[in-house]
């Protein structure tokens, strides 16, 4: 009596060994890490789990890719950015429109802003070179500072980049806008061209090759946030998070005081960078900021978003 017990004979044990094993080990073999089999595993399935990998530890960037990527997008912006009509009596349109706006909500501070610092020749000069300059200078250095401190968050962060300079050309294509300096009746100083400043695309020969009404959004401002918080998130010295905050500021003041610029302007930029912002985090899954400085290094803790001596580290249980 007792409970029944499986016979095998020796030569089933041989059959068995001859088809591969057993019925009840055929669910046991071949198994891949993720629980799934290898004949499950199809290219669709694979991709896909590379893909989230991928999204939780982004590989360190190529120097070649990266370069080849910035150089051909830049290209592509610059392309397409000058190859938008730039259908002048709709732009005045449009910025007669924004600066009645501006002075009915009594915020149309432009005006006095370029007249008073125009006054100031070497400090508008400097601007006007400010302007010129920095703009790609600081936005290279911080994108080359990235990919070499902090590996891991490079693709996320120059993907909010991207995304935020794609926008912006859908704005310049449907909201053609006059800057100040170049508005019917606005009375605003062309700097540049009053003070003969060299470099800028906005003025002088550069001015027939340049869409010179691809205002809306501010560009100018969407890049140098971008620059500010990711210095201000990820720099470790307080003087340093202290210049990532002055530097959109000190950009604001420049693109109002040398009349390129409408401070709606700067709006559309902030609103162009929120949207890169989400864009990143729908691919990744978390905030630029959060993912792990060096590729592939794992982590029980939330990524730190802010300095570490201003909080301690929250587990990732209570994220």
């Amino acid at each position: 009596m007792g409970e029944p017990t499986e016979i095998r004979t020796a030569g089933a044990d041989r059959v068995d060994a001859a088809h591969g094993g057993s019925v009840l080990d055929e669910g046991r073999t071949s198994r891949t890490p993720d629980g799934a089999t290898r004949a499950a595993q199809t290219p669709t399935a694979a991709l896909r789990n590379r893909v989230r990998e991928q999204r939780r530890t982004p590989a360190r960037p190529r120097l070649w890719f990266e370069l080849l990527l910035i150089g051909f997008s830049y290209w592509v912006y610059s392309l397409i950015r000058n190859a938008v009509p730039e259908q002048e009596a709709i732009a005045q349109k449009h910025a007669s429109w924004i600066w009645s706006f501006e002075q009915n909500l009594g915020v149309g501070v432009e005006h006095s802003v370029n007249h008073v610092l125009n006054a100031a020749t070497w400090l508008i000069v400097g601007m006007n070179y400010y302007y010129a300059t920095l703009h790609f200078i600081v936005t290279i250095g911080v994108l080359v500072w990235l990919y070499r401190s902090q590996p891991g968050r490079y693709a996320a962060a120059r993907t909010v980049l991207f995304v935020t300079t794609g926008i912006a050309l859908v704005g310049f294509y449907f909201f053609p806008l006059a800057p100040p300096r170049l508005m019917t009746g606005g009375g605003f100083v062309d700097t540049v061209a009053v003070h003969h400043t060299w470099g800028s695309m906005a003025s002088g020969a550069a001015a027939h090759v340049s869409n010179q009404y691809a205002a809306m959004p501010s560009m100018h401002i969407g890049w140098s946030l971008w620059c500010g918080l990711t210095i201000f998130f990820l720099a470790q010295r307080a003087w340093v998070r202290a210049l990532g905050v002055l530097y959109p500021v000190a950009t604001l003041v420049v693109i109002i005081s040398t009349a390129n610029h409408f401070w709606m302007d700067a709006v559309g930029g902030a609103l162009c960078l929120a949207v890169g912002f989400v864009a990143a985090r729908a691919v990744y899954h978390v905030w630029a900021y959060q993912l792990p400085r060096v590729p592939g290094v794992a982590s029980t803790d939330v990524p730190v978003t802010v300095p570490v001596q201003w909080s301690t580290p929250v587990s990732a249980g209570r994220r």
